[in-house]
């Protein structure tokens, strides 16, 4: 299962967001309490917390940081209501990774086409930021990554050219409302490193 939580406290209140899958609308949802269950026809597909600092310890604004603690703790409040239990493969998808290259795109001027090094691969993205620059650390989310917004990120096509996923602002990981590229400290971050693990320790 590919668990994904959300905290932002001030632009959307004392409210944690946890998605448990990559695909799904929410179509209803039913309220016990404090929790809102969402779900897609019959199959939930996450849980809205309501007064999340009154069950949950040390929240912190962004993207919540999945381990063993998180899922514990969320299983113990789930079984409350007697939900079923949730598991998580401990991927979120945000890598990050070296910007080896960065050319034009043929048929949109807005557009360009971005190498990146993840340390075991190489991937293309598209991408429209204006500050996008060579030999850069920034922030991957590849195919799987669900965005603070919700958003999930698929490999796609833009204008023709191939993408595999999205490099992200901090605006995109819901750390801040500036836009632009995120770039990284070469003494604190490497390609390949799982973004939410190095930033959180």
């Amino acid at each position: 299962m590919n668990l994904h939580a959300f905290y932002r406290k001030e632009s959307v209140g004392d409210i944690l967001l946890v998605r448990l899958f990559n695909e799904g609308t929410t179509v209803s949802y039913e309220k016990k309490d404090d929790l809102v269950i969402l779900k897609d026809d019959e199959k939930v597909i996450g849980y809205n917390v309501l007064n999340a600092s009154m069950h949950f310890d040390h929240l912190e604004e962004g993207k919540v940081k999945i381990n063993e603690a998180f899922v514990e703790r969320l299983n113990q409040y789930l079984s409350t209501y007697k939900e079923d239990s949730v598991s998580s493969d401990y991927d979120d998808h945000f890598v990050v990774g070296y910007i080896t290259e960065v050319m034009m795109h043929p048929e949109a001027m807005n557009l360009h086409i971005a190498q990146v090094d993840l340390g075991d691969q190489e991937v293309q993205i598209v991408c429209g930021s204006r500050n996008l620059k060579e030999e850069k650390l920034a922030v991957v989310a590849l195919p799987g990554a669900v965005m603070p917004d919700g958003t999930v990120i698929e490999a796609s096509e833009l204008m023709g050219v191939p993408s595999e996923g999205m490099l992200c602002s901090r605006k995109d990981l819901g750390l801040s409302d500036k836009t632009g590229l995120l770039y990284l400290d070469e003494d604190d971050y490497h390609e390949g490193d799982h973004y939410f693990e190095v930033m959180k320790g």
